[in-house]
């Protein structure tokens, strides 16, 4: 396998529905080892660099029990999948029984084969590690009860939701500070040094398996997180950090293997001091969201080595489906923005397609929605434009921009732009409901003395422009509403 790419696009998979419906589709159960050569076809053919598999750990019994049992879940199931039946409720993927691939998807053997194929196809695959929790019936619950933070009898009596018994211990239940505590996972404690040789043990065993991990919550493990959770029930904090004790475990082995943080509160430069490769950027999704286009320009003003380690994207399997989210010609103004933005690209399964439900990730089923072809067909130019080296591998600038006295619409553009070796391109987004005009100043002085060529790749209009103009003056765009442009650069 070569190297990744500076900007690798990943592609979010639900394993369990996934094979589901193409199991359904082609009229048999299959599992990961027995996908249709043409349906890894697909997925390459949109230039993806990796495959992330979510979900494809054993599934816990009593993790499914408990939530069964919760009245809150139960109205979201019923919310996604109007017909749901217990059946449908396989577990959650982040309620650990052990790190081996689920039987239902085909086991070890399953994922191996799976993986060979990707790999002939040049993608990586992506995996998921939880390191705050594992399900109750984990084998460490029994095997290594010193592994997790503990309570006590009247811990379990006077605060069932946060506190568990297991055999003869009570065990904290896994948590969030923020939020009361997840019912169906035990607390493990970062601070015990044996845990933190099982999870070395435990994350090199997955390095094996795959190209890289996605670390659920991760910056709940940071030592000053973990401290201000927990207290005095996780005993004394250690000197090292949890991350800085794992990441070169693993990497004295696995020199090529990637850590990917799902991180939130602002955490994501320490995680990325920490080792992290990259880590997820919800501050633009927030902003994409709820703000406007100066909001996320001055976003995009961070340290260009810091943005190129984050994860751009308007949709996973935590947020709402972004066809939901988002009206119809801002969700393409924010596919175009992510997907040529500096760092990592996460697009989830079933956004090209247009799907609106968000399914909880316990159910194997989902409901049935009509594809929204034209959305396809915009995300299949956009995906194979972005397809192109410059943008995985090339040099990234904001660009700078001006308006008028008169005129101040130009606030409303976002622009930059894209070179490796003779490759050019420049993205400018009016990410607005109204029209706007700007002159976008591109940043390439060997523009200077030519004519070129505007090739935009999307609504495939073409315009030659001045190379001193576009230089010092700037280029002039007038855009309507969420309208993009993509521009390939060559010189007449």
């Amino acid at each position: 396998m070569r190297t990744w790419p500076r900007h690798p696009v990943i592609y979010e998979i639900n394993t369990w529905v996934w094979l589901r419906e193409l199991g359904l589709k082609y009229q048999k159960p299959l599992d990961l080892s027995m996908v249709p050569e043409q349906e890894w076809d697909a997925i390459a053919a949109h230039g993806f660099d990796a495959v992330w598999f979510m979900g494809v750990w054993e599934r816990s019994p009593a993790g499914i029990e408990i939530s069964m049992r919760n009245p809150g879940l139960l109205e979201d199931f019923r919310r996604a999948l109007p017909d749901f039946s217990a059946e449908d409720n396989v577990g959650s993927p982040y309620c650990v029984r052990r790190y081996v691939v689920d039987q239902h998807l085909g086991g070890p053997k399953a994922l191996a084969a799976a993986r060979k194929i990707l790999a002939q196809r040049g993608i990586r695959l992506i995996l998921d590690f939880v390191p705050n929790h594992v399900a109750p019936d984990h084998p460490w619950v029994s095997e290594h009860p010193e592994y997790f933070v503990q309570g006590s009898a009247d811990d379990a009596r006077n605060d069932p939701a946060s506190f568990m018994e297991a055999g003869k211990n009570v065990f904290a239940c896994g948590r969030d500070p923020f939020f009361p505590a997840w019912p169906d996972v035990l607390q493990l404690n970062a601070f015990q040094p044996g845990l933190r040789q099982a999870v070395i043990d435990t994350v090199s065993s997955i390095a094996e398996q795959c190209d890289g991990i996605r670390c659920d919550m991760a910056m709940l493990l940071l030592n000053n997180i973990f401290e201000r959770t927990w207290g005095a029930r996780a005993g004394a904090k250690p000197l090292n950090d949890y991350w800085t004790t794992v990441i070169p475990a693993i990497r004295k082995k696995h020199r090529e293997f990637r850590f990917i943080a799902e991180a939130y509160w602002d955490l994501e430069w320490e995680l990325q001091q920490q080792g992290f490769d990259h880590c997820y950027d919800k501050k633009l999704y927030d902003r994409m969201e709820h703000g406007d286009a100066e909001n996320v320009r001055l976003h995009l003003c961070a340290d260009p080595s810091y943005q190129e380690r984050m994860v751009r994207f308007i949709e996973n399997h935590d947020e709402p489906r972004a066809a939901a989210t988002f009206s119809r010609e801002k969700a393409r103004a924010a596919a175009v923005a992510v997907l040529t933005l500096t760092g990592a690209k996460l697009l989830h399964e079933g956004q090209i397609e247009g799907r609106k439900v968000r399914l909880p990730v316990f159910l194997a089923r989902r409901p049935a929605e009509q594809v929204d072809h034209e959305l396809a067909a915009f995300y299949g130019r956009l995906l194979k434009e972005t397809f192109r080296d410059v943008f995985h591998n090339g040099h990234w600038r904001l660009c700078e921009w001006s308006g008028w006295p008169d005129n101040q619409s130009y606030l409303n553009i976002l622009a930059w732009c894209w070179a490796k070796e003779d490759e050019r391109c420049l993205i400018v987004i009016n990410f607005r409901q109204e029209a706007a005009q700007a002159r976008v100043q591109v940043p390439w002085d060997e523009l200077r003395g030519k004519t070129w060529r505007l090739d935009d790749r999307l609504s495939g209009e073409t315009f030659e422009r001045s190379g001193d103009e576009m230089r010092d003056a700037g280029l002039y765009v007038d855009l309507g509403p969420w309208r993009c442009h993509c521009f390939r650069l060559d010189p007449l």
